[in-house]
């Protein structure tokens, strides 16, 4: 039945997103994702807004491995892993991730988000307590809270001494889990991964890391933030998508000891009750994983794209600070503003998306800048004259 209160309140909210030039249209791709895209009603633009780092999304041998995938096994398991759900592309891209993360297993989720409420409530005990950095994902910060009835702190973001507090401050407790994204999402910045360990080891913390945005960007074989960081292997568990650098479709994964993949089959609850990662999916990220390890060019390219990128938009004078990563935040303030000039870069054929409240906090709106090693000089040229124009 309809519920007038309910009607009014979102009224007054979609209305008020409208008048504040706050309102988020969605944009409709007609074809793959690439360094360009067909943009309904646009035609073609520069992509500068999108998670396919390394260019994978619409690589021939990742469409084909699909495309067998869904032949092999059809659309879909229909069932949830320990029922009927599992098949053996499941255990080939489940190996091929743990290799790649230098752990001992992993286990697959249908997106990073189920990864990390599969993990956390499950590993984290009602006695234990969660640290986490303020600027984690979303996801982290929604993980966190299902473990209700685990003590949660915050620390400031990339502050080892508020972290280390943190860690003396609950030294009764059993098990102490430090979270932090490797890559943060709206910053660019990276964690100070040999810091953190050197704590954890300190304090006796167990560390869990989400390299989403690291994984096929960081180190020079795109294993991700650990590489990096040159603590390969040293991390205890590690959460990540499919649905970025690694063939961009979906999927999400944890990396960690067997112990800990054992205990998600038995306990985690997305696995015990959603369904399997579609075997298209499965078998096409397992080709990108193959294609990164076998064309290492492919991450350097991507590398020096950033530079470029940044080089040039520094020249132009916005402030970009230095990062290794392949995200450039363009700080605005106002979110209107930012979607104002959103919108004008659209008009010159690049496509940069704005990110406002509630994604950022209020007054910290911002243009974010995604690069790919799909991309060629001319796109970045291209790109530079436009941002030259705002």
């Amino acid at each position: 039945m309809p519920n007038s209160t309910f009607d009014k309140n979102a009224n007054a909210l979609l209305t008020s997103l409208r008048e504040a030039g706050q309102y988020k249209f969605l944009q409709y791709l007609t074809g793959p994702m690439g360094a360009t895209a067909a943009l309904e009603g646009r035609g073609e633009v520069i992509v500068l807004c999108s998670n396919n780092y390394l260019g994978l999304a619409n690589h021939p041998e990742v469409i084909a491995a699909g495309i067998e995938g869904l032949h092999q096994y059809g659309a879909g398991t229909a069932s949830v892993r320990f029922i009927c759900g599992t098949l053996d592309c499941h255990r080939e891209i489940e190996e091929t991730i743990a290799r790649f993360a230098a752990t001992e297993a992993s286990l697959t989720y249908v997106s990073c988000w189920t990864a990390n409420e599969g993990l956390i409530p499950t590993v984290a005990g009602e006695n234990d307590v969660i640290i986490s950095d303020e600027l984690n994902h979303a996801s982290i910060i929604d993980a966190a809270r299902l473990a209700r009835k685990t003590a949660r702190e915050i620390y400031r973001h990339s502050d080892m001494t508020d972290l280390e507090e943190k860690l003396k401050a609950h030294l009764d407790k059993p098990c102490r889990w430090v979270i932090t994204d490797g890559v943060f999402s709206m910053e660019g910045d990276v964690a100070n991964l040999p810091a953190i360990l050197e704590l954890c080891q300190k304090y006796e913390a167990l560390l869990i890391i989400d390299d989403s945005h690291g994984v096929g960007v960081l180190g020079d074989t795109g294993r991700g933030t650990p590489e990096y960081c040159g603590v390969a292997g040293q991390v205890d568990i590690i959460t990540g998508t499919l649905g970025k650098a690694l063939g961009g479709a979906a999927g999400g994964y944890v990396a960690a000891s067997q112990q800990v993949i054992d205990l998600l089959v038995q306990r985690s609850r997305p696995s015990l009750f959603s369904n399997a990662l579609p075997a298209t999916v499965a078998c096409s990220a397992r080709k990108a994983i193959e294609i990164v390890e076998r064309e290492p060019a492919r991450v350097k390219k991507l590398h020096a794209n950033v530079k470029k990128m940044r080089d040039g938009l520094r020249n132009l004078g916005f402030d970009c600070h230095d990062s290794p990563t392949a995200i450039i935040p363009i700080m605005i303030g106002d979110h209107a503003e930012a979607i104002k000039k959103s919108e004008r870069l659209m008009e010159l054929g690049v496509m940069v998306i704005a990110f406002g409240f509630p994604v950022v906090p209020r007054g910290q709106a911002r243009l974010r800048v995604q690069i790919s090693a799909a991309l060629e000089d001319s796109h970045i040229q291209q790109a530079l004259g436009a941002f030259g124009k705002l």
